[in-house]
């Protein structure tokens, strides 16, 4: 019997939370790290799927405003996803957590094509999912790819892991008189202008009821904790 207050959950990474405090590439303990926390929740009977990003590796947005065609460096941060997801995959299976990476660019010999249905199958057979290569589409986050991805396979929460505990009024890094927000609603991080994800993740979100937990990647069990029901970090509703 579960004890998780959720039957099936997105987990949303940003590729700098692979980084550690390096400043470019991945963190093998971190993504070990993160594969521990994730199987702890597979255990508890959870049903996961990942939505991975690769900012530590290619950033589209940053590569446009140099100069670069837009759609050409979005393509390139897809493919930096997937080398992320493939390296967290390893890291769940050799912990013999049963994984299928599934890329929204056909890519054949490294991950199967996404499938909705068939991704659902994989779900209710225990394995544990990593969405790669964001929507497919340049122009788009992978904070909508995870939207997306939770709606379509029926997740019942998105989790955000970030590097800090939950969503501020300011940069709490740069400010310490930041203010944190224990529960926001969907129209005040519109209205307000807050980081959580970008307006078309959020407004999917608001559309289709689909709970935001915004929470420190960083600190150990707090996967589990959210999990079981306890309060971590900011709940977007």
């Amino acid at each position: 019997m579960s004890k998780s207050k959720f039957k099936r959950i997105l987990l949303k990474l940003s590729g700098e939370a692979l980084m550690g405090n390096q400043n470019y590439g991945l963190d093998v303990k971190i993504i070990d790290s993160i594969s521990k926390e994730i199987k702890n929740i597979h255990n508890l009977g959870v049903e996961v799927a990942i939505v991975i990003g690769g900012g530590n590796i290619f950033r589209g947005i940053a590569a446009s405003a140099n100069g670069m065609d837009r759609a050409t460096a979005d393509y390139m941060g897809m493919l930096a996803t997937v080398i992320n997801a493939l390296a967290l995959q390893d890291a769940l299976e050799k912990k013999g957590v049963f994984t299928r990476v599934m890329s929204a660019i056909e890519m054949k010999e490294l991950a199967e094509p996404y499938i909705r249905r068939r991704a659902v199958r994989h779900l209710e057979k225990g394995r544990t999912i990593i969405f790669a290569a964001g929507t497919g589409n340049p122009y788009f986050t992978t904070d909508t790819a995870a939207s997306l991805r939770a709606m379509e396979i029926h997740a019942d929460v998105i989790l955000k892991g970030t590097k800090v505990d939950g969503v501020y009024d300011r940069d709490p890094v740069k400010d310490k008189r930041a203010k944190k927000y224990d529960e926001l609603t969907y129209i005040d991080v519109l209205k307000k202008g807050l980081k959580v994800m970008d307006a078309t993740a959020i407004s999917l979100c608001m559309d289709n009821k689909l709970p935001i937990i915004v929470f420190n990647l960083k600190i150990r069990g707090n996967i589990e904790k959210i999990v079981k029901g306890a309060k971590v970090g900011t709940i977007v509703r």
